[in-house]
């Protein structure tokens, strides 16, 4: 794999063996930052479930004390009556059947999260098989699936984020920019660590949070010592 000379310089920072304390971490990520542009920090946290069954899933919503520096568009789908009231409370784009058939005939994804009302579900269901694989269906855990279409924009403009497993049992969520620094970094890492902690399913057994793992776009990982947060 090539790798450029900004990386192979910034990998040298990082010492790959070390469980890193947060503020170490994040301030290791943003020295390592060479790209010219304010770069993502992400955050990969592993768990020790197994995301095939049922009761084993981690999934939910929070707002980011600091957000996560990208204004985010939002579609909302809702009865005709109230397309206004989610235009005037922020949405980017609001409609009905008319916002289905934008998706299934024109391939429709100028947006990242996708807002619905509860009656307009029977609706947005049929498009489970575009939405879903995108990470964009609407659901009653995330609060996207709501009849409060303000509260619901006004979160996701302030820095709404969802978190849930993938196929490898690892969450994937941005957490900031590096122009944030390491404060509002931090903050924002431990808001989202103590909710996985707090969603912690019944069934799962043993070490809950196997591995944390913070970079930015362009940057090596840094492994944190999460366990501090459990």
């Amino acid at each position: 794999m090539f790798r450029s000379k900004n990386y192979k310089e910034s990998v040298k920072l990082v010492d790959r063996a070390t469980q890193y304390d947060a503020p170490d971490a994040f301030e290791l990520v943003i020295k390592a930052a060479k790209a010219k542009f304010d770069e993502t920090v992400e955050l990969h946290i592993k768990l020790g479930v197994d995301s095939r069954h049922a009761d084993q899933q981690v999934r939910g919503a929070i707002v980011l004390p600091h957000g996560t520096g990208k204004t985010r568009r939002v579609l909302v789908f809702c009865k005709e009556e109230r397309v206004q009231e989610a235009l005037g409370a922020g949405a980017d784009f609001a409609g009905g059947q008319d916002m289905v058939d934008r998706i299934t005939k024109e391939n429709f994804f100028d947006y990242d999260v996708v807002v619905a009302t509860p009656d307009m579900m029977g609706v947005v269901g049929r498009l489970g098989k575009v939405l879903g694989p995108k990470g964009l269906m609407p659901t009653p855990k995330a609060g996207t699936v709501t009849a409060n279409i303000a509260q619901a924009i006004s979160e996701i403009k302030a820095g709404k984020i969802e978190y849930r497993l993938d196929k490898t049992n690892i969450i994937h969520c941005p957490i900031g920019k590096i122009s944030f620094g390491v404060e509002k970094l931090v903050e924002n890492y431990n808001a989202l660590v103590t909710a996985v902690v707090r969603a912690k399913p019944a069934a799962a057994k043993g070490q809950y949070i196997r591995s944390c793992v913070t970079a930015s776009t362009m940057g090596p990982g840094v492994k944190i010592n999460a366990l501090k947060q459990m």
